[in-house]
């Protein structure tokens, strides 16, 4: 069912919203969370779809806020959609004018009584987002430093605001990566001596990988430009020789180990929806995330940097890093599956 209502107030979307559900015959509550989503009309669609499909591992009510047309007269305009793509409901807030400079005063009506806010820019994700009108009703504040101009710019901007709750696409695409990883120096292994990561030369993930492992691990871990897909390579030198993770096509890696046959790991990666499913299964801080970010930002690293070294000494790898990383298969188990997003 869709509603549309023209130059509207949150109070009649309140009650449109009701008589939508008594109309279905569908429950008043069963919503665990509200999802901003601040989004332009260019964008929206994309940004959209991946919320509702999100939504379907975690029902949600879906706020995509729009400001349009700044210097036209203030007006609310609203869409409504419920029972259609997602067990959730979607409504969709277009803002006119000054209006759009008080979104947060529009959306906070709207929110779903006593549940957590998670609050998403697909793109042009604020400098400080914790201190974002819209970031300040969130307990989670998702961004994606991979959609911007300059995402080493951002990663730095992110990792000197950064406040409990933020989190960026960046890491959530890394998961994979860490988990292959993690598994890998899990068993027992010849002394790393140094490290290297190769990917695309704007790709925000590698850059905090290349951190992650600098700080778990202690060794100088190198970050170089490859032609991609993504991070097509991750590899230790030890005095045994090379132990290499490398994906060429963006879908499967080969685990190479001194003295042993190679074996081939799923490694696809992934559509936006799953990333956003991903962070929407917990909404505490990552703790990991804002050491491998301080890391990041040290005096003497720069993000990016083709030849980046990490130096200073940190604990070993864990298996597990903060309860983010999804399980990771058995090497060579795993079904390929195909995907859409970096890294």
């Amino acid at each position: 069912m869709t509603i549309d209502l023209t130059d509207t107030t949150t109070g009649a979307i309140s009650s449109a919203l009701t008589e939508a559900r008594r109309r279905l015959g569908g429950q008043t509550t069963g919503m665990v969370l509200t999802l901003l989503v601040v989004t332009d009309e260019a964008a929206q669609y994309d940004a959209i779809r991946a919320a509702n499909q999100a939504a379907r591992e975690h029902p949600s009510r879906i706020l995509a806020i729009i400001t349009r047309r700044p210097k036209a007269e203030s007006r609310l305009d609203a869409e409504i959609r419920v029972g259609e793509n997602s067990p959730g409901e979607t409504i969709v807030l277009r803002m006119y004018g000054p209006l759009g400079q008080h979104a947060d005063s529009v959306a906070a009506p709207l929110l779903v009584p006593d549940v957590p806010v998670v609050t998403w820019w697909p793109e042009n994700a604020p400098a400080v987002p914790s201190s974002h009108p819209l970031g300040v009703l969130a307990q989670r504040r998702v961004t994606d430093s991979a959609a911007a101009e300059e995402p080493r710019d951002v990663l730095t901007a992110l990792a000197r605001a950064y406040t409990p709750g933020d989190t960026d696409f960046g890491w959530t695409r890394a998961t994979p990566w860490r988990s292959l990883l993690a598994a890998t120096l899990d068993q027992p292994h010849p002394r790393l001596e140094a490290g290297e990561v190769r990917a695309e030369e704007d790709n925000p993930s590698a850059d905090l990988i290349t951190a992650w492992l600098g700080l778990r691990l202690g060794i100088p871990v190198k970050r170089t430009v490859s032609g991609g897909p993504g991070i097509t390579g991750v590899s230790f030198s030890t005095a045994e020789g090379e132990i290499t993770i490398t994906r060429p096509d963006g879908r499967t890696a080969s685990l190479g180990w001194p003295g042993r046959p190679d074996r081939m790991v799923s490694l696809h990666r992934r559509e936006t929806a799953e990333l956003l499913a991903e962070e929407l299964r917990r909404l505490d801080p990552d703790e990991l995330y804002s050491e491998t970010l301080a890391w990041l930002d040290a005096p003497g690293i720069t993000a990016g940097d083709p030849g980046i070294t990490a130096t200073e000494p940190g604990p070993e790898i864990e298996t597990a890093d903060s309860g983010h990383a999804e399980a990771q298969p058995e090497p060579g188990s795993a079904d390929e599956k195909e995907g859409t997003e970096t890294p």
